[in-house]
Parts: C-alpha cells; structure tokens; sequence
C-alpha cells in the first residue's frame, strides 16, 4: 500500500512536458496547473519567438501560450515566465519524496525487467540496431552479438529528451494555430460588422434617393394641378357668363311668346312699345366667339421621359479604387 501510494504521489510530480519529476515548477495562473521553469520557458519560446528575452537591450513585451494540461490560454506580462509565481509546496513535496525514496523515479519498475532468453539478468543495454532493450549476455552470446549496443539510460535519456521537445514543439504548433484560428474568427467578426455597416449607409443612400424622387414627384404633381385648376377655372366661368346669357334669352323668349298671344291690339302694341324687338334683336347679336381654343383641354405638354433616368439609376455601382 505504502508503495502504491509513492508511486501515485510520483505521477503528480511528473512535468507533462519532460516527464521528469518537477524542477522548480511554476505555478500556470489561472488553471494552477504546473510545469518546469525551464519547460514552461521552451514552450514560451515556441509560442513567441520574436519575443525579447531577458537581459536584452530592448523593452521586453509579454506573450501568451497553452497549458498543455488543459489547453487553457495563459497571458504573460513582459517579464515572461519568470514572472509567474514559484510553487514552494510543490518543491516541498518533491524534497520530502526525495529524502523518502533512496531511487531515481521508476526504479522498483525497471528492477522487475528481467530478459526473457536469459531469467536472471537485467535488461541494461540497448541495440540501435534492432530498436530494442536487451541484456549483456543477448549481445555476449546471443541475437544481438553482432549489433551496436549502447547503454540502457544514456538511449533512455535522448529519446526522453527527444520526446520532450517534440511535444514543446506539437504544444507550440497548437498554439500557433489556435492563434490563427482565433485570428480569423476576428476577422470574420470583423467583416460580418463592415458588411452590417456598409448595408446601413448604403439602405441610407438609397433612402435618401427616395426622398429626391417623392419630393421631384410632388412638385411635378403640383404643376399639374396648378394648370388643371386654372383651365377648369376659366372654362366654368365661360360655362356661367354662356348660362347667365341663356336664362336672359329663355325669359325674352318666354315674354315674347306671351306677347304673340295677346289677342288685344291694344295690349299688344303697348308690350311692343317696351321695345321687345330690340332687345331680342341685342340679344340674337352677342358674340358667341368666347369658347376655349381647340386643344385646350389637352395635358399631354406634362408627359416626362425617365428612361435615361431609371438607365442611369440601374448603373448605380459600388466605388473602386482608393
């Protein structure tokens, strides 16, 4: 139990990039997730590479990476990692499990591979040829006896090594694309509020044409109507004086007509005397001359041509150019 519980307590020591135990680790605000100093510095580095490194001439300015533990996105100030907080627990921790366990990490692990051709021996060495652990006495006596060998930690320390900075490198690369990604979700961003803009002004041009072509249509309107009246006007007032003159006639008709049927000379003479004759022969004499020219009611002087206007309106195009 006591070593099912030291080695549990060594998998949360483990730096997920070198997977090593933890070498004055950091604290990653605001996740807490930790990573080695140098570590979180090779993943730092990655992610901004034309940050200015400490000690330069120049003012240094900040940058941002991903927690490999949680991906979530971690803002530095100028002052890089070194400017994030040291997690003295942590260290503690690990200075206890040293003084604990008397054996580098996974050794009780590596005790209990033993080779399989030969039982008792450790598997200690590694053939570059074949690509596999193997013990002394495999490359002694047995399959690997002609193979180049080398020793088993100084393998298993490249190949960690190697391991290390290639998931610095992957862990980069993600972060270099999700700041791409990022950087394109702005840029949609950015042309869904131009295109909401440009849409505004351009129902705003198009309102402001409207309103040019409703007010032009009412003063037109109003010309029309303006001659309509007048002519209407002119002609219902040669309508009356034609009416005024008609109802006289029709009256000197009707008393003529009483006069023709008077049977008493006397009375007769005296209707005549009021000189009856005269006035019809006035009235057959008014000049009938007055009535509106031909034509007059025509209004076709107020027809307009907009076909230039609605062509022109049709080749209405966005500006190029600067």
């Amino acid at each position: 139990a006591e070593a099912r519980s030291m080695e549990s307590l060594e998998k949360q020591l483990i730096c997920p990039i070198c997977l090593e135990m933890f070498t004055k680790p950091v604290v990653i605000l605001p996740c807490q997730h930790n990573l080695c100093r140098k570590c979180a510095n090779d993943v730092f580095q990655a992610s901004n590479p034309l940050w200015q490194s400490r000690g330069s001439s120049a003012v240094p300015s900040g940058g941002r990476f991903r927690c490999p533990s949680c991906r979530h996105e971690v803002v530095l100030d100028r002052h890089g990692v070194y400017g994030l907080q040291r997690n003295l627990l942590v260290e503690n921790i690990i200075d206890i499990y040293k003084q604990e366990s008397a054996r580098p990490l996974h050794a009780k692990a590596e005790q209990h591979l033993m080779c399989e051709e030969h039982e008792d021996e450790r598997i200690n060495i590694y053939c570059l040829r074949c690509e596999a652990p193997t013990c002394s006495l495999c490359k002694v006596f047995g399959a690997h006896k002609d193979c180049e060998v080398a020793p088993l930690p100084a393998v298993y320390q490249r190949q960690k090594s190697e391991l290390s900075d290639g998931i610095a490198m992957l862990v980069a690369g993600n972060d270099r694309i999700q700041a791409i990604i990022t950087q394109m979700e702005e840029i949609c961003h950015t042309i869904e509020e131009n295109g909401r803009r440009q849409k505004q002004h351009l129902g705003l041009r198009f309102d402001s044409l409207y309103g040019i072509l409703e007010e032009r249509k009412k003063e037109l309107l109003q010309s029309i109507a303006r001659e309509q009246e007048e002519k209407v006007q002119r002609v219902r007032g040669l309508i009356r004086q034609y009416g005024d003159h008609l109802e006289a006639s029709s009256k000197l008709v009707e008393s003529a007509i009483q006069a023709m049927e008077e049977p008493q000379m006397a009375v007769y003479l005296q209707l005549l005397g009021l000189c009856l004759p005269c006035r019809i022969t006035d009235m057959s004499k008014v000049s009938m001359s007055s009535r509106p020219e031909p034509g007059y009611e025509n209004m076709d002087h107020f027809s307009i041509n907009v076909d230039y206007v609605a062509e022109m309106l049709r080749t209405i195009e966005f500006q190029t150019g600067a």
